[in-house]
Order: structure tokens, then sequence, then C-alpha cells
């Protein structure tokens, strides 16, 4: 019995399934399949019923998880002790980001790569809603996610901007007149805006259904640099924050949302209880550490 077999063997319990279990463990799903076998073999008894849609466990699989959640603990620990007693540090942190944003995450991750070479780091894309999920289940230690007034169940935050979200139309549209429209003035109108699971298109959903109708969105794209350039077209309004629409002011007019007023914030984010492995929460304080002091002159002179 070898403890990576316990690993794919947990890994795939709580996936309840292979694919997003051999994603977590960085192993080919063929590997895990492979290994979680040899372990039933050796054990004498089938642990996962793969007959349904969805791995399970069967009841020798339910005996058997704690003992092997309990021995990789127990490993876990015992490196610990002896990183902590040499003062190194090391294992893995998986971070997550939006596709668009103004942090010079590529810096902040080599500065912890430098700090903590035996550390390995990994960095996927995805939408708010993906990257919030990763963090609420563990798959993701840190995250730079979307998010609205309201702070996400499971998770804290270290907001970055806060800032109006706009309808950016080209200086000849209908809108370009106004410098702030209601939001009832969207009804029926061409939108422009990031797919579903954004945080930006969540606000819009959001504000539109309260308000009584579903949004006309004409276009999708999940870079804002696209949004931007159909807008300037003439393609129709494209959501978008504030200040990446004040900085294509040559091309595009900035027209405010009120009525109510629409406001997103980017912001760092890890879960409620904390990365669960060393590294992970190393990463998370320095990344606060960074952005607590890339404020403070904001702060100063706002």
């Amino acid at each position: 019995m070898e403890l990576r077999q316990l690993e794919y063997f947990v890994a795939v319990a709580e996936e309840r399934n292979f694919t997003r279990a051999a994603e977590k463990v960085r192993v080919a799903q063929p590997g895990v399949s492979a290994q979680i076998r040899r372990l039933e073999r050796e054990l004498g008894e089938q642990l996962l019923d793969r007959s349904g849609r969805s791995v399970r466990l069967t009841e020798a699989g339910a005996a058997v998880l704690p003992y092997a959640r309990a021995a990789l603990a127990a490993v876990a620990g015992a490196r610990l002790a002896v990183d902590e007693l040499t003062g190194l540090l090391r294992g893995h942190v998986a971070v997550g980001t939006v596709t668009s944003h103004s942090v010079d995450l590529p810096g902040l991750l080599a500065e912890f790569h430098d700090a903590h070479p035996a550390v390995e780091i990994t960095l996927i894309e995805a939408t708010s809603d993906e990257l919030l999920e990763g963090l609420r289940t563990g798959r993701l230690d840190a995250a730079i996610v979307s998010v609205g007034a309201t702070t996400p169940a499971g998770v804290e935050l270290e907001v970055i901007t806060d800032q109006p979200i706009v309808a950016a139309v080209s200086p000849d549209h209908e809108l370009a007149v106004h410098s702030a429209i209601s939001l009832d003035t969207l009804r029926g109108r061409a939108l422009i805006s990031l797919p579903r699971g954004t945080g930006l298109r969540t606000r819009i959903d959001e504000a539109c259904a309260a308000a009584g109708f579903t949004p006309h969105i004409a276009f999708e794209a999940s870079d804002p640099e696209v949004l931007a350039q159909l807008a300037e077209r003439g393609l129709g309004a494209a959501i978008l924050p504030g200040a990446f629409a004040e900085a294509r002011s040559d091309r595009l007019r900035s027209v405010r949302i009120d009525r109510p007023a629409l406001r997103g914030r980017l912001a760092f984010a890890w879960r409620a209880d904390g990365p669960s492995g060393p590294a992970g929460r190393a990463l998370v304080e320095r990344a606060r550490t960074a952005l607590a002091a890339a404020s403070a002159p904001e702060r100063a002179t706002g």
C-alpha cells in the first residue's frame, strides 16, 4: 500500500469524479484509476462504485476513507514539523484569477517564488463564480475575483478596487449625450457583456432581474478590450468597470448607471477558514501585506 494510492482514493471520494480528482492531484486520469484498482486488489474489496454518473463510496470505501485521511494528515504533519524545524517552506499553492485586472499578479508570484523556491505554484484563469467555488472546495488557495457589495459566503476578501459599473458607448450612440442613466433605460437595448459567471455579468443580471426585466445581451466576449471595441463600432452599450472605460475616453463615452447605482469590486480572496497548507497561508499573508501597502498611498491622497 502506497501513500499516493491513498491520496488518489481520497481525491476521488471527495470529488466523486475521476477527471476532477486527477486534476486535483495533477496526475493523468488513467494513472489515478490504475493506482486505485491496485489499492482495491491489495485490500481485497471494491472501494468505489463506478456504475452511476458520479463515483460513490462502497461500504468498504466508507470504512477506509477516515483511515486514509488520517494517514495522509500524519505524513503532512511530519513534513510540516521538519519544515518548521529547518525554516523551509515547501508544498504547492494553487492560484486563480479573472481574465482582466490591474493587479501585478506575476510580480506577486515571482516575489513569493524568490522567498520560497521549494513551493510549486500553479495559476488558472476562470470566471469569478468558478474561482469562488474553487476556494470553497479547497482546489484553490487564493484568487483574484470580481464581486458585488456583499462578500460571498465561505470566503474572506482584501478589496483591491471598488468602482462604478458603466455603460460605455461610441460617441455617436444615442446614450452618449447622457452623463448618467437609470437602469431601466437599458431595457430592450443591445448590450455587450462578459459571459455568465463573471462578476460584471452577475451584477447586471441581478440588477435587471430586480427591476423586472432580462437584459438583451447582443454580444458576449471574455476579454473586456473586445467589449470596448464592439461598443466603439456602435454595436451596443458595453457593460464595463468605470476606470477601464474612462481609460478609453478618446473613443468611448462612459455613462454612469444610477437608480440603482451599480458598483463592482475587484478583490483578493481566500477561503474563510484559511488555506489548508502552510504554503497557501504564507501566500495569502504576503499578498495581503503587499496589497495593503499598495493601497496606502491612495488612502493618504484620497
